[in-house]
Order: C-alpha cells, then structure tokens, then sequence
C-alpha cells in the first residue's frame, strides 16, 4: 500500500489572557480549510493550534483574578477549545506552553542552541512594548509608541542572554534567495527582505525575577523569554524532545499560518534558531491579513472585539466560516459588519444554494415519490452558462493552495451555482411538472450535478452544509471519500436518483440555511 504524502500545518499560538475575538478565528479558518482540503486530496494531515501561556501578560492576568497562572491557564484552554470545537475547526492536537512535553523540548532546544555557540550572555538596553513582550527598534517605533499596540514604547535594560541574530544575516537572505515561495503572499516577503537588508540586531531571550515560565537549563536564575519559547511550539507539539519518531515523521511544518504583525518573528528570528539547532526549516510561512471592524484593528484594548460564540450561536458555524471566508481576503485585510454579514449570508447561501437544494428535493418527493426512475447509468445533461467541471476545479484548486479562498468561491457561485439558479429559473419545473412530467424529471436530473459539484469543493469551507445537502441524495461515492477529483466529471447514478433528505409533515425539506434577519 503506497504512503500517503504527509502535510503539517499549524497557526500561531494565541495569547490566553482574554477570549478569542473573530480576528483570532479567522487565522485558525484559514487554516482549517487547507487542513480539510488537503486530507480530502489524500494526504495524511496534521494540524496543530495551541496557547502561548509562559508570558508576563498571562501571568499578570491570573493574578488580577486570583489565580495561580497554571489553573487559570488550563482553563482558558479550555474555553479556546470549546470555541474553536463551535466554529467546526479540525485540529488534530492542541499545545499549551505550560505543558510538560513543551518544557522538556524548549529546554533541550535552548541548550543545543547554547551549546552551538550562538547564545551569549550580556547587557541590553532597548526600546521594550509591554503588549507585544518584545524590543523594538528606532524604526519600528511611530511618535515613541507601539505602532500595533498604540501604547508607549519604553527603556529597559537588563542583564541577558542574547540570541546572535545578527550572525544569520547573510545566511537568511541567501536562504529567501534560494526559497522564493518560503514567505508568503509576495507584499509580506518584500517586507522581510527589506528589514533583513536594513541589519539584524541580537535578540534578548531571557529574563529575571520571574517564577512562571520555563527556566534556562544551562543558568537556572533566568526564565526563557516568551518568543524564544512560543515559537518553539511548532516542533515540541510533534514530539521534539520527548518522541523523536514522531517528531522526525512530521518536521518541517509545510506551512505556518500566522498573522501579518508577528511575520518578523516567523521569518527572521525562526528559521535562524532553527538553523543555528541543525534543524530544518519550515517550508512556507504565510501572514495572513487582519479582520477589522470600521477600518479599525480589533482588540481588547480598542472596545470593539466580536467574540465568534455571539455569531454562531445564533445562527450556526457555516454563517460565521461562510462570511470570513467569502468577504474577508485571507493574505489581505478584510472589514466585518453585521449589516454586510446579513447581506452576504442570506444572498449567497438561503437564496442560491440552500433554495436551490430544497426546491429539487421538493419537488422530487412531491411528484416523484422521492425516487426520479430511469437515471440509472446516465449522466446529468449539461447546463448553459456552466463552465467545464474539469477546468474549474483545476482553477478553484489553484486559488485555494494559495489561500486565495475570496476567489475560489467567487469562481464557484460565478461559475457553478449562478448559471444553475437561472437555469432552473427560465426552466420552472414546478410549473412545468403539472404539464410534462418527463421533461421536468430530466430538469431536475440536471439540477442535481451543481448541486454534487458545489457541495465536494465547498466541503473544506462549509462542513455541515455541504454533508447534509450532499447526503440528501442517494450519490454512490460516500461523503467521507469524496475528493476534488470526483467533482471533475459528471455523476454517473449507479442507481435511480433518489431523495433521502428527511421531509416535514408538509412534504418539504427544513431549509439547510435558513434566511437572517438581524434587529437594528
């Protein structure tokens, strides 16, 4: 049995010391969709998600509530889980830096980089922001605040250990030279060459007087400083230092999925420390854009955080994945409103693809007694307006490789699920059943292959709709095996076409998206 190709994808690591917002959900979406596409395509996927706990802001924040920082994380891991677990997010591990496998594989990692020669004990001064628990320099600064924070910047200075960031200058331009595609999308590489060329400073690793986090190994007086830890996640959450087989079967990660702001830290400082550790680097970092809220970035300090439980509780995970994934531009910016959320919901989903489905099951049940006899063997005709299957998967799986989710599905409504609704439209087969009940019949046959097609390539980005609408006909391949490949040529029935989408007592289907209606 030949092995399936492996794919490793993870996101960053969110800070545990308030909710996630939808600014933080639309970082694990992007991901999710690549996850599920990717098994659905044969691969043998891992995707890790996780909380970065050892930092100051966590520990303040536990003491604020009275808590000891680990009981306090344990629980806020559990509310991201049961957040992430709502919007259908299919992770398969999540990693808490107060864990014990993450301890032992930081400790290790340091101590191989120390021992490498790349870690240096001294005095450093710089410009420190307390939000982003990192140094800045001159540049980074805007009228002495943070430019990601808006707070002000600071002086510090300590005694530490250094990170020789500045030794791998020369090595990681050479290495963007030789990787072109490691940094993604194009702007965000651009920038990190930019900075790179303008010169790397030394980075503070540790720090003193701090009793939460993990203590240096090689000098037990300080604690291992938040970045030098948190990224090191990615390969402890596979089993550096304490499963090397599992370790070796999943590094390097083929794509680390982060936000924009931390894309210094993932393409600069990362595979440094991973290369001054002998180890291998990640193969793409992509930096995603950001969620805002009036042009506005969203945050706790800003008062204008959504918390992703206030949409899909009231109207279900597909509503808040469709909306994301659809208006929200993954390697770019995108705004969220509640008028534009109703707009883009109720257009798109109730009034094409959910009534599109629940007019054929409709009138199949009522007309047919659920079964349109004569289908065995034959393939649906074709439709005008709709595009040759094979080529538009080959395109809509193009755009989703690349996490250009916006235009996958544009392509999809613009080429699949449109021409189908005028198709059945200029068609009426629910007058044109009362007078030629064969020539509907082959109307709806028709109806059902957009329906198959949409339902696989919407699979990664709408799990619940796609199965139950998927499911409600009598299709021969299962929804779980179901691939791209299948949604390429038209459906053969092996036997009649058949409903099996559960009905009312008035004979018609529940509506899988039901239209909104939000009060002013």
């Amino acid at each position: 049995m030949t092995e399936k190709p492996r794919f490793f994808i993870t996101t960053a690591i969110d800070y545990p010391n308030s909710r996630p917002h939808i600014g933080t959900a639309f970082e694990k979406l992007g991901a999710d969709v690549q996850a599920r596409y990717r098994r659905m395509e044969g691969f043998d996927v891992f995707f890790l998600m996780g909380n970065d706990e050892n930092t100051v802001k966590v520990a303040r924040r536990a003491t604020e509530l009275g808590q000891e920082p680990k009981p306090y994380c344990d629980d806020m891991a559990r509310q991201f889980k049961e957040v992430w677990k709502a919007l259908d997010i299919s992770n398969d591990d999540f990693i808490q830096t107060s864990e014990e496998r993450h301890h032992i594989g930081c400790r290790q990692f340091i101590q191989k980089v120390y021992d490498a020669g790349y870690i240096k004990k001294t005095k450093y001064s710089g410009l420190y922001c307390n939000g982003c628990e990192s140094f800045k320099t001159e540049k980074e600064v805007e009228d002495g605040k943070c430019p990601i924070h808006k707070t002000p910047i600071i002086r510090r200075e300590e005694e530490c250990y250094n990170f020789e960031l500045s030794r791998f200058q020369d090595w990681l331009l050479k290495y963007y030279d030789e990787h072109p595609d490691f940094i993604q999308p194009e702007s965000r590489r651009n920038e990190v060459i930019a900075f790179v060329k303008d010169g790397l400073l030394d980075v503070n690793i540790t720090r003193t007087g701090e009793n939460w986090g993990i203590k240096v190994p090689f000098d037990p007086e300080f604690t291992i400083y938040v970045w030098f830890d948190a990224l090191i996640n990615y390969i402890t959450g596979i089993g550096y230092g304490t499963d090397e087989d599992r370790f070796k079967k999943w590094w390097p990660a083929d794509v680390h999925v982060i936000g924009k702001d931390i894309t210094r830290f993932h393409c600069q400082l990362w595979p440094a420390m991973l290369h001054a550790a002998g180890i291998p680097v990640p193969k793409v970092v992509f930096g995603h854009g950001f969620v805002t809220i009036k042009g506005e970035k969203i945050g706790k300090s800003a008062g204008n955080a959504i918390e992703p439980m206030d949409i899909i509780e009231q109207f279900g995970s597909d509503a808040f994945r469709f909306y994301f994934l659809k208006v929200c531009p993954f390697p770019s910016d995108g705004d969220f409103s509640w008028k534009h959320f109703e707009e883009e919901f109720n257009s798109h989903l109730p009034n094409n693809y959910g009534n599109m489905f629940s007019r054929v099951v409709t009138l199949v049940a009522s007309y047919y007694d659920g079964v349109l006899t004569g289908t065995a063997g034959l393939a649906p005709q074709s439709i005008s307006g709709i595009a040759n299957y094979s080529e538009l998967v080959a395109e809509f799986r193009e755009h989703v490789e690349a996490f250009r989710y916006h235009r996958a599905l544009e392509i999809l409504w613009l080429s699949i699920l449109t021409p189908a609704n005028q198709y059945i439209e200029a068609n009426a087969p629910w007058k044109l059943v009362k007078t030629d009940k064969e020539a509907a019949k082959q109307v709806l046959f028709n109806m059902v292959q957009p329906l198959r097609v949409a339902s696989i390539l919407l699979k990664p980005f709408l799990p619940k709709g796609t199965e139950a609408i998927y499911r409600g006909f009598n299709f021969e391949k299962p929804w779980e095996d179901v691939s791209f490949a299948d949604a390429t040529t038209p459906g053969v029935q092996k036997d009649d076409l058949r409903i099996l989408a559960a009905l009312g007592a008035d004979g018609k289907v529940t509506p899988v998206y039901p239209r909104i209606k939000l009060e002013k």
